[in-house]
């Protein structure tokens, strides 16, 4: 079950647990990001892979969930002799903070409306519904 929004404003947060508290991402997912930040070009699965010390595999999934989440962007590098294989590099940092900001925005707005529908199906005395 997910924690509380009191337990979460009591707890002390660096900027980084934002990947987490708006998009689910994990432990693993923050630091691959962390490698793609550091990196001086863009790099493959298997060097993000050798660098947090993960199978593949393992990698590929964090990098699928960064990709969704619009943390990174995926570029299609082709062999002069036929085939291709994909880089990966970090989205512009602006572009995080805009989409993290609307998505802040967006929250606020859904909780304001139903803190709205709270008030008014209680100010009535409307009493809540009976269990059984």
């Amino acid at each position: 079950m997910p924690e509380s929004m009191a337990a979460q404003l009591r707890q002390d947060m660096e900027c980084e647990g934002l990947l987490e508290c708006f998009h689910g991402l994990r432990q693993l997912d923050r630091e691959c990001f962390q490698v793609l930040v550091n990196a001086a070009e863009p790099l493959t699965i298997d060097e993000v892979a050798g660098v947090v010390g993960r199978e593949r595999s393992t990698a590929y999934r964090s990098i699928q969930r960064l990709l969704q989440a619009g943390f990174i962007q995926k570029e299609q590098i082709n062999y002069e002799q036929g085939g291709f294989y994909h880089v990966y590099s970090p989205t512009d940092s602006s572009k995080i903070t805009t989409d993290m900001q609307r998505m802040l925005n967006d929250w606020y707005a859904k909780m304001g409306q139903l803190i709205q529908e709270f008030e008014a199906k209680y100010e009535q005395g409307e009493a809540p519904p009976a269990e059984g």
